[in-house]
């Protein structure tokens, strides 16, 4: 059902404004239907009629849980088999290199770390050497005869890259664990400070940022050497958590400041122009799909209506539409009687037509 939705806007610095006005947006909240308590945690937009999502049904059944794969044709969603027995956990990330070369990744039911590799007729896992049981692996990136997929191994982050029947593994030097990983750099956290890590003549090595304890991030969006932008946010103490986003110049990581200080923040796309949405959940509000944009040094709140039933929606990931100026988000509601619900969620300036 498309609602109409106030999207917050900023003004530039110098007339900053603490009251912002605010313009109307075109809003649609749909569902690709997955299994009760279901949930979306990663979203690929290849065109507006290409669109990929992956994630998880019946999270809360150890035995029945599945990893599922999801396929947009410009007309509807449709799951897309993988052909393995073993079967996938969780699936928490995508990545292509191409309409028929897209990759996931997330958990196998066999304790090893799921790596699947596919387009629309289907996906086959794939079994790197050197992965054991133990291992975990949260992101993905993929390029044309090269895939990098990261995240732990006991203490330390992982990286593996490979394609093929060639693969190798690299631990970083630092604690901790990588969540996300696009053009050379791979995000996460040492366990009490944020950790990044840039793949620099064929080794990965940490980068210097700022001193933030208690920080972490989850996702990065990476436009070229010059500029990136990561997200995550700041560990304060039981339930205070504070958003944090940290932009690259092509010199130094640098932290941007939000409107909305208690957000929490998942996932991250840009236009490749140096436009970035961010989605996450807002508890202060928490029925309300909620996400911010920014573009240079300003940053303004993009919140959904609230449908009835919902009381809460988390948006883990978002993808940015090519030529639609749009963004799809995908993540879960709760009703009231705390079942899960996959959601997506789109959002368009008003004077767009574009459907999901």
């Amino acid at each position: 059902m498309a609602t109409s939705v106030a999207w917050s806007q900023v003004t530039p610095a110098a007339h900053a404004d603490p009251r912002p006005g605010t313009i109307e947006a075109w809003q649609q909240s749909t569902s690709v239907r997955l299994q009760p308590d279901g949930s979306l945690f990663d979203v690929l937009a290849l065109s507006s009629s290409d669109v990929w999502a992956v994630g998880q049904q019946e999270i809360w059944d150890v035995w029945k849980n599945r990893g599922t794969i999801r396929h947009w044709n410009g007309a509807g969603w449709a799951e897309v088999p993988v052909r393995d027995a073993t079967a996938a956990g969780n699936l928490r990330g995508l990545a292509a290199a191409g309409a028929s070369d897209v990759w996931a990744v997330g958990d196998g039911h066999d304790g090893l770390p799921y790596l699947a590799h596919g387009d629309v007729a289907g996906f086959d896992r794939v079994r790197p050497q050197g992965l054991r049981a133990g291992d975990w692996l949260g992101g993905v990136d993929a390029k044309s005869g090269r895939v990098v997929a990261v995240g732990s191994r006991e203490d330390n982050g992982l990286i593996l890259t490979g394609q093929g029947n060639s693969w190798t593994t690299q631990e970083t030097k630092e604690e901790g664990a990588l969540y996300a990983v696009a053009g050379g750099f791979a995000v996460g956290d040492t366990g009490d400070k944020p950790l990044i890590v840039h793949n620099s003549g064929g080794s990965w090595k940490s980068m210097p940022l700022p001193s933030i304890p208690g920080g972490y991030l989850r996702d990065v969006q990476v436009d070229n050497s010059k500029r990136a932008v990561a997200v995550g946010g700041v560990y304060r103490g039981p339930g205070d958590i504070s958003p944090l986003v940290l932009t690259w110049n092509g010199k130094r990581w640098r932290e941007q400041r939000l409107p909305d200080a208690g957000a929490r923040l998942y996932g991250v796309t840009g236009d490749g122009k140096g436009r970035y949405w961010m989605a996450g959940y807002d508890p202060s509000r928490p029925a309300e799909p909620f996400m911010v944009r920014c573009e240079k040094s300003s940053c303004e709140t993009i919140r959904g209506r609230a449908n009835e039933g919902r009381s809460s929606v988390r948006l883990q990931a978002v993808t940015y539409l090519a030529g639609k100026s749009t963004v799809w988000a995908v993540g879960h509601a709760v009703d009231t009687a705390d079942r899960y619900t996959d959601v997506v969620e789109s959002f368009a300036p008003k004077s767009t037509t574009a459907k999901s």
